[in-house]
């Protein structure tokens, strides 16, 4: 485990949850729907440099203009899609400056300087965002979640599960993080010996999953649309989705090197099933498991979820 890594206990919160939270406020604030993807004839030899092209574009075009609000802030997702979280709290602090009334901005700089945090609690610098956020937007959907991780970890869990609760019933229906809220509330009523059964059995029922393939992975990683990535660093439609497939293998470079985080191993079976690269997951859930023995029984549950082969 890196210290960067929630403790075990927290799994429930920043397992489930790690693909969709991340970028609620993202998704509630637009149509994350993507067009079809562009045959990739002439895909980079390194996706990876794609991702280091967008953040040197967009490094290049805020020397130039240093008061983008909107540069700034995705700089600071793109640092923050690279693991680089104290560089995109840096980025995010920035255009909050340049547009304090943007509840989004807030909500996005309290998650990275969680991530960029000891992991042993929210730090009272995100604490500080998140409630800024709710004071600009009372139904922010990621503030609302992380007062809740708060609250759960201050030792108040019903008083979470209340939070959580309260943020499906304001969710439209089919809200990316819809299916991981309910997770994170079924993992911690389970702990807490908390009776939930009925106030689950009475939200409404989850709307069906969304297609597999490239278009459908971007819905699961956070960030810009890909019009706003395309217009952030002009690169081809085939280096776009060389891209979105260089944020997933990077992933899994890094899971490689340090392979106990079960909750970023989910986030990459996800990945790979939405790419439709069902094989790849099939081999990262093994992985996963061979890494993270204790986590077995949720890993396995969540690559049946996503109907993982052979899971």
């Amino acid at each position: 485990m890196t210290e960067r890594t929630i403790p075990a206990s927290r799994l429930a919160l920043f397992g489930a949850a790690a693909i969709a939270i991340v970028a609620v406020g993202v998704a509630a604030s637009r149509n994350r729907a993507a067009p079809p993807p562009a045959p990739v004839a002439q895909a980079s030899a390194s996706p990876q440099a794609d991702v280091d092209t967008m953040i040197s574009s967009l490094e290049a075009k805020l020397k130039a203009n240093p008061n983008d609000a909107e540069g700034w802030r995705m700089l600071g997702w793109s640092f923050f899609e690279t693991g680089k979280f104290a560089e995109a709290a840096m980025a995010y602090q920035k255009a909050t400056q340049l547009a304090p009334k943007n509840a989004e901005y807030w909500s996005s700089l309290g998650e990275a300087l969680v991530l960029a945090g000891s992991g042993e609690k929210i730090p009272a610098d995100a604490s500080a965002a998140f409630k800024k956020a709710l004071a600009i937007d009372p139904k922010d959907p990621r503030s609302r979640y992380f007062i809740g991780v708060e609250q759960d970890m201050a030792g108040r869990h019903k008083e979470a599960i209340d939070t959580w609760f309260a943020l499906l019933k304001d969710s439209p229906s089919g809200a990316p993080w819809e299916a991981d809220v309910r997770k994170t509330i079924e993992q911690v009523a389970a702990k807490e010996k908390i009776d939930v059964k009925d106030r689950l059995a009475a939200l409404k029922p989850l709307a069906p999953a969304a297609p597999a393939g490239p278009a459908a992975a971007l819905n699961g990683i956070p960030g810009p649309s890909r019009e706003q990535m395309a217009a952030a660093s002009q690169l081809p439609s085939g280096q776009q989705e060389a891209m979105v497939r260089g944020m997933v293998d990077g992933l899994a470079a890094k899971l490689q090197a340090d392979p106990k985080q079960p909750d970023r191993w989910m986030m990459l079976i996800r990945s790979r099933m939405m790419l439709g690269q069902g094989r790849e997951a099939a081999q990262a859930l093994q992985q996963a498991i061979a890494a993270n023995p204790d986590s077995r029984a949720d890993l396995v549950q969540a690559a049946r979820t996503l109907g993982v082969p052979g899971a």
